[in-house]
């Protein structure tokens, strides 16, 4: 089972086309041999008609080729008939879909005027209650024969009206049923969304598309891949287009950093069809992020190889595991390898301009200097000697292949040696002759580094794109942090808005974070509502949500702790939360996290 032809060569995931709307009247096609689609939301309340046309031509104007609304109620579904009518009357022809979650009816209502209708198979028929409950096979079959009478309906409308469906899954709203068999697995999520994509079948509707969505890159990794190998099993008729996006991303540079790891590494690995970057920020502030990250890929992938190397996977895609190593010493007070969190390397002329700078309190300082390193650089594609099994190795530069795949090749030749040494990873092997955008060497420092970190691969890293040497610092470690191999600082997962946000996600969020980024190892979920579910935060240490209009519910984990709070109170009370749980360390004294 595998999910792309090979770790160590691009080729597009070829996939049968869904049209969303009329092509010929501004429509789109997603798949087939169409480019990459990007797409985003509004923010605004559906039932406010001029502000969701207004955000609506606003992503328009800046390149969004699909526009997500959501109607939470049957209610705002019928609104879009007159959001619809008014963009249509102002020339505006881009695809609108409808965010449906709960509520099958509002779908019903909302098919009839958009051009799409996304569901979330884990909340569309299913009200969740966290029961824990052995299902027999007769209980299970039950279950799914209501899910399709529930569901039917939607496809057989979306059939006669043209419309397209997203089946998408997200990590912290699977149904009870799905949790019960398969538990908050990336196996869950798959089987959740096939469940509906078999009644589309049933009834010979195929205008559909996946997504697979979670907060943690890695989550969202392994489940776009297993999707993708489940559905190459089913057989060829199964080659349906999938939507990348890590939700929850948050904002700045950690919602960047989070999405290129997520969105980078699956687009490399030739999959994706439609992407958006979910970013507590507005709007069309996501679509040149998603056009930046897109033009990267040419640059971090390479075509069939000139030579005929095995494809065999050095790494398990299905189930993070990180790859194994005897622990080495990098200097009189540093390690890395063996159970050691991945160190971060400059190189000397960095470490020139960082050292007089630097504080022994400081959590982000450099850990080793490169030049002055035990490292062996090879070249994956030809044969090589390291010295010894407890040797730091890494690809040398200009070799002739792109960073993802030399890495990888590294991984597999040790393996093939029988070696297992420790793999300092760079983010670059070949400099551009001007040196990069800050932000474009973000997006590809993160893909390449992120990816890799996500495949298990790498016990130190090095980023040398990024030419100011504090900004290449402290990149590197927001990295790690983001892929979960780190933790220096408060880590936040906050939800992009929409319609169903019950507070100011942007306003809350600065306020939140003035008042705990201090708290290092301390995870915070930040979510202006809980349609996603609770599971969304089934990693954070504490959630502040929307329960109602003006009113926070508090959880610790995935459980809520206190409830319709006011929300000029509930920063406050989430602080008081955080020092109940004995977490909370005053900001003149906080101390850098032990790992």
């Amino acid at each position: 089972m595998t999910y792309c032809p090979s770790p160590y060569f691009y080729r597009r995931r070829q996939t049968r086309e869904v049209v969303v709307g009329d092509p010929a009247r501004g429509g789109v096609v997603i798949g087939g041999d169409h480019p990459v689609v990007i797409q985003s939301m509004i923010t605004c309340d559906t039932m406010d008609t001029a502000a969701c046309v207004r955000q609506t031509l606003e992503l328009v104007a800046v390149g969004c080729q699909i526009v997500r609304i959501t109607a939470p109620t049957v209610k705002d579904a019928a609104n879009l008939k007159h959001i619809v009518a008014e963009l249509r009357a102002r020339g505006c022809r881009v695809p609108i879909v409808a965010d449906i979650h709960f509520k099958p009816e509002a779908a019903m209502e909302a098919a009839q005027w958009v051009e799409m209708v996304r569901v979330n198979p884990g909340n569309y028929a299913d009200k969740k209650k966290f029961a824990v409950k052995e299902y027999t096979a007769a209980e299970y079959a039950a279950e799914l024969e209501r899910l399709e009478e529930q569901f039917t309906p939607l496809v057989l409308r979306c059939q006669q009206l043209g419309r397209a469906l997203r089946i998408g899954t997200n990590h912290g709203s699977l149904s009870d049923r799905i949790m019960n068999r398969f538990g908050d697995t990336p196996l869950g999520m798959v089987e959740s969304a096939l469940e509906f994509a078999r009644i589309a079948r049933r009834h010979d509707f195929h205008n559909f598309k996946f997504s697979m969505k979670s907060s943690n890159p890695k989550v969202m990794i392994e489940c776009y891949r297993l999707l993708v190998a489940r559905l190459d099993g089913l057989g060829p008729d199964w080659n349906y287009p999938i939507h990348l996006g890590v939700t929850e991303a948050g904002e700045g540079e950690d919602g960047r950093i989070k999405s290129a790891i997520g969105i980078g590494s699956l687009l490399c690995d030739g999959l994706g069809d439609t992407i958006r970057v979910s970013l507590t920020e507005d709007s069309p502030r996501e679509i040149e992020v998603c056009r930046d990250l897109l033009a990267q890929i040419p640059r971090l992938t390479v075509g069939p190889l000139k030579r005929a190397i095995e494809s065999t996977f050095p790494f398990d895609p299905f189930r993070f595991e990180r790859r194994g190593t005897p622990e080495i010493e990098l200097s009189e007070t540093t390690h890395c390898g063996g159970q050691q969190p991945a160190r971060v390397v400059v190189t000397r002329a960095a470490w020139d301009k960082l050292a007089p700078r630097i504080r022994p309190r400081d959590d982000v300082k450099p850990e080793a200097i490169y030049e002055e390193l035990n490292v062996c650089e090879v070249d994956p594609l030809e044969d090589f000697t390291v010295n010894c099994a407890t040797q730091l190795v890494t690809v040398k530069d200009e070799v002739d292949l792109p960073a993802i795949a030399a890495f990888r090749l590294l991984a597999a030749q040790l393996r093939r040696r029988g070696t297992n040494n420790p793999i300092l990873l760079k983010d670059c092997l070949e400099f551009d002759p001007v040196p990069l955008e800050p932000k474009i060497a973000l997006l590809r420092a993160s893909a390449v580094i992120g990816a890799l970190l996500a495949d298990g691969i790498g016990d130190a890293i090095l980023v040398r794109s990024e030419s100011g040497a504090g900004q290449s610092l402290r990149l590197a470690y927001n990295i790690l942090q983001a892929a979960g191999c780190r933790s220096f600082k408060t880590d936040y997962v906050a939800c992009p808005s929409c319609g169903r946000t019950l507070f100011n996600l942007q306003t809350i969020t600065a306020r939140i974070k003035a008042r705990t980024d201090h708290l290092k190892g301390v995870k915070i979920a930040i979510m202006g509502c809980i349609v996603n579910g609770p599971g969304e935060m089934a990693d954070a240490d504490f959630g502040y949500v929307g329960g109602a209009p003006g009113k926070i519910n508090l959880y610790v984990g995935k459980t809520a702790v206190k409830f319709n709070i006011p929300e000029d109170e509930a920063v406050e009370r989430l602080v008081d939360l955080v020092k109940e749980h004995g977490k909370w360390v005053e900001p003149e004294l906080a101390v850098a996290p032990t790992t």
